[in-house]
């Protein structure tokens, strides 16, 4: 652990230390973050907020493909804090995921060191706070990884790159919204909607105007949008007046280039858009509204031509609401583009999915029940339950009865919901298929940490065997969040090719909280730095792995 104000040279004392972390060969990045709490209004009404470095959203990470980064987090809040990474795939190493059961929690008054690499990855993620109900206070921030210059990107560099963290708000306080889930309660619907932190035309982007009629030294004014829902529950719908997205980028695999005049972003989801600058010089609402409500939210930013002589004016764009159907020719239609590069020289397309064995189907059902007279959530009736002493270092020092490996089925057994700390087994290597089904009437998304996965196919309906026939085995989008329709199924495959214990949860995060999760256990009986690292070195150790040692500094 570095303590505060540590200076370069300590640091780069500790990364001597943790050389079997990283490469040395690769750069590094450092960030130095102070998280308090703080004022913020972005509804209209005094919040307390989560800040990093003073900033709500915090600040973005900049890198690119193979960096390490190290991310020193000073926690000044009164409560333990944790961050983790949303995409990230912390290759061989789960211990810095920054979820509870992977990682102890950063004391108040003290400091972490995460110590990442973004090891063969491009893309647009973000990072946010995972206990307690922190990320509904703030402490989130977008994440992009940029290209290696030798790697071909397959659309010119933009004029601009931008950050827009889209999602809904509650005017309640974080700790409110806790207390409402501790008690057994569902949440409200939410206030609002934020577009970086800011309510209704309170952000701004300023652009150059430029586009294909334009004199040859304004063509190229085309900008990339980052776009990432995170929010707590509902799915987005995104918009620009007057201009159309060229979809480039899903969580870091470039797409075929299709064009759209909105895009359903749903919860802990991430895209990237190019949009040329091609209108008349004027001002333009950015909007993102609720998508599958009753009420539904909208809120808007501006899109500003440097030029422009005219303010927004007019109704807002209307989007889509309701309409199942629409988002989900949507998703089909967001495939891989298997010509071009990803983070290595090689093509997408080189590495053929579909013809590879299947070696293990997994169906995951999720529910919702009262258990003890409280509202929880479950995945093939075991709803979660956190235990004292992170998984990943109970398993680390061979801790007994803090898990039971194979404590969640790999498909509905029909029982009751009951609580467990629920952990599947998985085998190194192996190659699976994994089906969630969603038989109630809202839209879901999952989320597995430590991996991109196929999503090989979706629709309404009970998944079967025959369901296979509909699977695109050719260029399925690779991602890590995907969505699951009312009454529907999606399906994806995963090549089980990272070590270590791996969450898997509903990006709706009431339900996250109350036990729609668990973890995945990759193992390997190999005990070899080729297939994990060891703990770091810095690691804090609690619960029942307190008092043991990581390894000398």
């Amino acid at each position: 652990m570095m303590r505060k104000g540590w200076s370069f040279w300590q640091g780069y004392v500790v990364l001597l230390a943790l050389a079997v972390v990283v490469k040395a060969e690769s750069p590094y990045r450092f960030f130095d973050w102070n998280v308090t709490y703080g004022d913020i209004f972005p509804l209209g009404v005094r919040q307390q907020g989560i800040l990093i470095n003073g900033q709500f959203p915090g600040p973005d990470i900049y890198s690119v493909t193979n960096d390490n980064l190290i991310i020193n987090v000073q926690n000044n809040l009164d409560e333990p804090f944790l961050l983790s990474w949303n995409g990230l795939q912390q290759r061989r190493n789960s211990y810095e995921d920054g979820v509870y059961g992977t990682t102890c929690p950063i004391p108040p008054g003290k400091n972490f060191t995460y110590i990442l690499q973004v090891k063969d990855q491009i893309g647009s993620f973000f990072y946010f706070p995972s206990l307690a109900f922190h990320k509904a206070a703030g402490g989130f921030g977008g994440i992009r990884v940029l290209s290696r210059p030798r790697i071909p990107v397959p659309f010119p560099d933009p004029a601009g790159d931008f950050t827009l963290l889209i999602g809904d708000w509650f005017k309640n306080d974080h700790r409110q919204l806790k207390a409402m889930l501790d008690g057994g309660h569902k949440l409200p619907f939410p206030d609002g909607i934020l577009i970086n932190g800011h309510g209704p035309n309170g952000a701004s982007f300023t652009v150059e105007q430029g586009g294909a009629l334009f004199p040859a030294h304004l063509k190229s004014k085309t900008y990339r949008f980052r776009i990432s829902n995170v929010g707590l529950q509902n799915s987005l719908n995104f918009r620009i007046q007057g201009h159309k997205m060229k979809l480039v980028e899903v969580e870091g695999t470039h797409t075929v280039q299709t064009i759209y005049e909105s895009l359903d972003v749903h919860v802990g989801q991430s895209y990237s858009v190019l949009v040329t600058m091609d209108q008349a010089a004027q001002d333009f609402y950015i909007v993102a509204s609720t998508r599958f409500t009753d009420n539904i939210l909208s809120t808007t930013a501006t899109l500003h031509y440097s030029n422009s002589n005219k303010a927004v004016s007019g109704a807002i764009p209307a989007g889509p609401t309701d309409q199942i159907d629409w988002s989900l020719n949507q998703a089909r239609s967001i495939r891989t583009n298997l010509t071009a590069s990803g983070p290595r020289p090689n093509p997408q397309g080189s590495y053929h999915y579909g013809l590879i064995n299947i070696t293990r189907t997994i169906k995951l059902v999720s529910s919702a029940a009262q258990v003890n007279g409280k509202q929880r959530y479950a995945v093939n009736s075991v709803s979660f339950v956190p235990t004292d002493t992170p998984l990943k270092l109970a398993d680390y020092f061979k801790i007994g009865g803090v898990f039971r490996v194979g404590s969640i089925p790999d498909y509905p057994t029909g029982q009751n919901m009951y609580l467990d700390t629920s952990v599947m087994g998985a085998d190194y290597r192996a190659f699976v298929e994994i089906v969630f089904e969603n038989h109630e009437n809202i839209v879901q998304t999952w989320h597995i940490d430590g991996y991109a996965f196929w999503v090989v196919g979706m629709n309404g309906g009970v998944w079967t065997p025959n369901s296979r026939e509909e699977y695109n085995l050719r260029d399925a989008v690779s991602r890590s969040t995907t969505q699951v329709y009312p009454k529907s199924w999606t399906a994806i495959y995963m090549a089980l090719d990272n070590v270590g214990m791996w969450n898997v949860r509903s990006e709706f995060w009431a339900r996250q909280y109350l036990g729609q999760q668990f973890y995945l256990r990759v193992y390997t009986p190999v005990n070899s730095l080729r297939d994990e690292y060891l703990i770091p070195k810095n690691a804090f150790l609690c619960g029942r792995a307190q008092g043991r040692s990581t390894r000398p500094l």
